[in-house]
């Protein structure tokens, strides 16, 4: 009798429970992750309005005709393409790309297009992780995009060397979006491996901004590769936040809300201790650019205001329930946002009045907190005893683990629980001291 009278406050209080973890992923907006990151200036952010439009370059069979034309002074010159490849060159390797001399930025620049759903060599890449990651440099990542990544640097990294030994000032910059975007990331830690294959360049010359980026190396390798990489995330962009197998979403776009609702319930099901310290569990890349142009509940878009940080936990952990996860992603949108953003930065900062001098300064300034943010954001790693974040490296991030082969990865990982409480003792201002530098003006910069 007493089991009967139970039951049914039982059920009430389950369903009140369902009730209530529906309400609260309802009302779970994108600008929740990011509402404690600092916002980004126009000296950082300057560069990605740019990149989306030589990545929409890609797409065009006629650089001096586009189909999808900028203003003029937004144009790439025809002239200053090195090369350009597509499907045919590539053999299905990966997507279409092109190698752009940008003289007016100083900048060798390396773009990559995203996925064709049309295409299986495409969908192959993407769905090439079934098996498990592969291990890079201490950490995993995703096993497709690093075959592609590592294709493209072998193809040409000699074109690269050459353009950057008769530019000794330029930077190099990989730029991709979706898959690409993936790519580039990747691409990017290879190319910080084999800085020798580039002419020696200094690794702070080397940079990457991933539109829309898949989720695509552990989060150890997000956090020690963040003064390289950027992503760019759109408000609720579905692809940096599914931790489902891609494969799995693509076939089911038809009925893609039940699998948001699937994921989230996943989501919400998982320890975030269990979620950290999983070393196979991939993330979006590096530090992270986050465009914000919509509240809960309001049909209309705002001003786009862009925040940015270097995430340990909470790095794009919980799907939306949004009808825009999907339009979200495309480059059009991107590259439209971020360049109504910037010009929102530009007004309000009026960094077009500021004297050379002064601009400096701010440059200056801003490369000294993202050198604090990234110090900061390592030592969130290590307190958090996420795999592999504790180890120095002469790249300024850290060591590789044993080169005998996938067992010996898995046994360092696995052995690394147990020397937590070594590192533990090690006191903050030696673990720092070999991870950071001081310069004669006595701040703080990456060995």
């Amino acid at each position: 009798m007493s089991l009967a009278c139970c039951l049914p406050i039982l059920e009430c209080v389950y369903c009140l429970a369902c009730t209530r973890w529906v309400w609260k992923r309802c009302i779970y907006a994108a600008g929740h992750e990011s509402q404690d990151w600092g916002l980004a200036t126009v000296e950082e952010f300057q560069p990605i309005s740019r990149l989306c439009r030589y990545i929409l370059a890609v797409y065009e069979d006629d650089l001096r005709n586009p189909v999808w034309a900028p203003p003029d002074g937004y144009r790439m010159n025809p002239d200053w393409v090195v090369l350009r490849k597509d499907y045919e060159d590539t053999g299905g390797r990966v997507t279409p790309y092109l190698v752009y001399l940008d003289h007016d930025n100083a900048d060798v620049v390396l773009v990559i297009r995203g996925l064709t759903m049309g295409r299986e060599s495409d969908r192959a890449i993407l769905f090439d992780n079934k098996l498990g990651r592969a291990p890079f440099d201490g950490g995993y990542v995703h096993n497709g995009l690093l075959k592609a990544a590592q294709w493209v640097f072998d193809t040409e990294h000699e074109v690269l060397r050459g353009l950057l030994e008769e530019n000794p000032t330029y930077t190099l910059t990989f730029a991709g979006h979706s898959l690409g975007a993936g790519v580039v990331s990747l691409l990017a830690l290879v190319a910080v491996q084999n800085l020798d294959m580039l002419g020696n360049i200094e690794r702070k010359r080397i940079g990457c901004y991933a539109m829309a980026p898949p989720r695509c190396m552990s989060l150890n390798l997000a956090v020690r590769y963040a003064d390289v990489v950027n992503s760019v995330v759109l408000q609720d962009d579905f692809l940096p936040r599914t931790t489902a197998d891609l494969e799995d979403v693509f076939k089911s776009l038809i009925c893609l809300p039940c699998l948001l609702c699937v994921m989230c319930l996943k989501d919400t099901c998982m320890m975030e201790e269990k979620m950290i310290t999983d070393p196979r569990r991939l993330y979006a890349p590096g530090r992270v650019y986050h465009i914000v142009e919509r509240k809960p509940f309001r049909f209309q878009r705002f001003p786009p205001v862009v925040r940015t940080a270097v995430p340990v936990d909470g790095r794009f952990e919980h799907m939306i329930l949004s009808c825009n996860a999907i339009s979200d992603h495309g480059i059009i949108w991107i590259e439209r946002e971020s360049q109504i953003a910037l010009d929102l930065m530009m007004e309000n900062d009026r960094v077009m009045d500021i004297p050379p001098n002064q601009r400096m300064e701010r440059q200056e300034k801003l490369a000294r907190e993202h050198t604090q943010e990234y110090r900061k954001a390592l030592e969130r790693a290590i307190a958090l005893d996420v795999p592999h974040s504790f180890l120095p490296s002469p790249y300024g991030t850290f060591n590789n683990p044993p080169e005998s082969g996938e067992g010996s990865d898995r046994s360092s990982i696995e052995g690394s629980s147990s020397s937590s409480s070594k590192r533990r003792r090690e006191s903050w201002g030696d673990l720092i001291g070999r991870l950071f530098d001081t310069n004669e003006s006595g701040h703080m910069v990456l060995k």
